[in-house]
């Protein structure tokens, strides 16, 4: 990423940039994400790139223009507590995400009923099946009070399902009794992920 590619001047030297970072990431690339849970280097500080709540990536304010250079950076992305760092073998910085780093653009449905399984791929060409090991969950949309959904990508890492696809989802869901009551929801992998309490959407 050039200051041509950003129109921002570049972080003064001796301090970590997207340059830096990405050509470190460059040395150790391989296919898929990298195993940055088998790192663990110093924190270097905070670094200008922040993930906007529809998926776009910024640096320094502008738009990240090329897209292998943002799954570059995905695939060193961790999450800790509520914060998200991008990682190396030798150098740990701390980015800003407005909510998920991922977006959930499409999915594909096998199996119907219980034995359902809900294949979501996000914007950046991440995959998962929904089920133990990636589950589903609604919170609710404090401006519209509809189900905001989120689907588990990868390590701690969730993505936004868009409106589309949430729309979809809502075609496939049925009405389960539970402990806690009667919920509307989806089942993915063997697993019921409740939504919206069904006395909220029954008429």
């Amino acid at each position: 990423m050039t200051k041509a590619e950003t129109g921002k001047k570049p972080p003064a030297a001796g301090t970590v940039s997207a340059e830096s970072l990405a050509s470190s990431v460059r040395r150790v690339a391989r296919k898929g994400p990298a195993p940055v849970h088998l790192w663990d280097p110093p924190f270097c500080g905070d670094l200008d790139i922040r993930i906007a709540r529809d998926g776009t990536w910024f640096y320094l304010g502008t738009p990240i223009g090329r897209p292998e250079l943002v799954r570059l950076f995905a695939s060193i992305l961790k999450r800790e507590g509520s914060e998200y760092f991008l990682v190396t073998p030798v150098e740990k910085v701390r980015i800003r995400v407005d909510d998920t780093p991922f977006v959930a653009v499409d999915f594909e449905v096998r199996g119907a009923g219980r034995q359902q399984v809900l294949a979501f791929v996000t914007n950046l060409g991440d995959a998962a099946e929904a089920g133990p090991d990636h589950p589903l969950r609604f919170e609710r949309n404090p401006t519209t009070g509809e189900p905001a959904p989120y689907a588990m990508i990868r390590s701690g890492l969730e993505a936004l399902i868009d409106r589309k696809s949430f729309l979809r989802l809502a075609e496939l869901g049925v009405h389960e009794e539970r402990d806690d009551g009667r919920w509307f929801g989806l089942w993915s992998g063997g697993v019921f992920f409740p939504a919206i309490p069904s006395r909220e959407v029954e008429i």
